[in-house]
C-alpha cells in the first residue's frame, strides 16, 4: 500500500464551492481499481488549504490507473480549476508506527 499526499492551496474566498465539486469527485476516485480509502483535511490556520490523503494499492493504480483513466478527466474538470498553485503529489511508503486505529481517532476528535 501507497500514501499519495497532495497538499492543496485553494483560490481564496472558493472553499466552500471546492468542498461541494470534491463531495462529486471523490467518488470518481473510490470507483478506480487499486483504491483503497481517502481524507480531505482542512486546515485550521489557513482556510484555504487543505491536504488530500489516498490510500493505493500501488503507485502504478494511482499513476497509470487513475491518472490515465477516462474518470480522470472528470475529475479534473470538477477540481483543478480551484488550486493556486497546481499542487505536488508526492507518494510515501509506511516505515514506522501502528498508525491511529477508528477507536484512537474518535477519541482524538472529542472535546
Amino acid at each position: 500500500m501507497i500514501l499519495e499526499i497532495a497538499q492543496l492551496q485553494i483560490k481564496p474566498g472558493q472553499e466552500a464551492e471546492f468542498e461541494a465539486a470534491f463531495l462529486q469527485a471523490q467518488r470518481i476516485i473510490a470507483s478506480m481499481p487499486g483504491y483503497l480509502g481517502h481524507e480531505l483535511q482542512k486546515c485550521l490556520e489557513h482556510a484555504d488549504h487543505y491536504m488530500l490523503l489516498v490510500r493505493w494499492a500501488s503507485v502504478e493504480h494511482h499513476e497509470v490507473g487513475f491518472r490515465k483513466s477516462p474518470q480522470y478527466q472528470q475529475w479534473r474538470a470538477l477540481l483543478h480549476h480551484f488550486y493556486d498553485p497546481f499542487p505536488t503529489v508526492l507518494h510515501y511508503t509506511h516505515v514506522a508506527g501502528p498508525g491511529l486505529s477508528t477507536r484512537a481517532a474518535t477519541e482524538a476528535q472529542r472535546p
